[in-house]
């Protein structure tokens, strides 16, 4: 069992490691390090039989890792400071209404397809980046394992439409078209945005840790108060 999951958690570092150097060569969507990863583990998972008990039993680490990771977006943000000020009341606005949005529509989804309590609460819960979500969903009492793939799946979906939906919207912004990206996908669309530009990639990172901050606080009261009175 140790030795089992010893190799799966080497194996998801290296394959890390070789689909980031991969993705810098070759920029192609499915190459993209938290498509491409996550695939082949899944693949290799279900070939060997090997369970996700014994797969998490060391690579729970990496899970832990999502929050010093989230916090280092801060640098960025404090070199752009002075640009986060002039915007910080549009950005804040933003952030309450599409929490509030993604909370009410992710209720709807629910009841559409007879969802039972604790996927409800975790399909609510993951309008934000991966760490805040997780902490949100345990105070809900939702599901971590089930926010987590809601969390990557929205990430995903965002990243992947994000040229397509800020093309139509027509947003001559930087900064807007950033916030919206963070807003929406967060860590992916964070990602997203800094291949984009340089001011999208920080206003995304400010865009995606104040919904965290803001969902994690006021979260809870939310998604109960949507889920007695809709």
């Amino acid at each position: 069992m140790n030795l089992i999951a010893s190799l799966c958690f080497i194996f998801t570092l290296l394959g890390y490691i070789v689909a980031k150097q991969l993705y810098r060569r070759y920029p192609v969507l499915l190459f993209l390090p938290s498509i491409l990863v996550p695939a082949g583990l899944i693949c290799v998972l279900l070939y060997f039989g090997i369970s996700y008990d014994s797969y998490m039993q060391y690579s729970h680490w990496i899970v832990w890792m999502l929050g010093p990771a989230t916090v280092a977006f801060a640098i960025p943000i404090y070199e752009y400071r002075a640009l986060i000020q002039r915007h910080l009341l549009a950005i804040s606005m933003g952030i309450v209404i599409g929490m509030c949005v993604g909370i009410i529509s992710a209720f709807y989804l629910a009841q559409l397809f007879q969802l039972n309590q604790e996927t409800t609460y975790s399909l609510m819960a993951r309008s934000i980046s991966t760490p805040f979500a997780m902490e949100l969903s345990t105070q809900v009492g939702g599901s971590v394992e089930l926010v987590i793939l809601f969390t990557m799946m929205t990430g995903f979906a965002g990243g992947f439409m994000a040229d397509a939906v800020l093309l139509a919207l027509k947003l001559n912004s930087h900064f807007a078209q950033g916030a919206a990206l963070g807003n929406a996908a967060h860590g992916f669309g964070t990602s997203k945005a800094f291949m984009r530009h340089r001011e999208e990639g920080v206003a995304a990172c400010l865009s995606m840790v104040l919904a965290g901050i803001f969902m994690v606080i006021f979260g809870p009261a939310l998604i109960h108060g949507v889920v007695r009175f809709l």
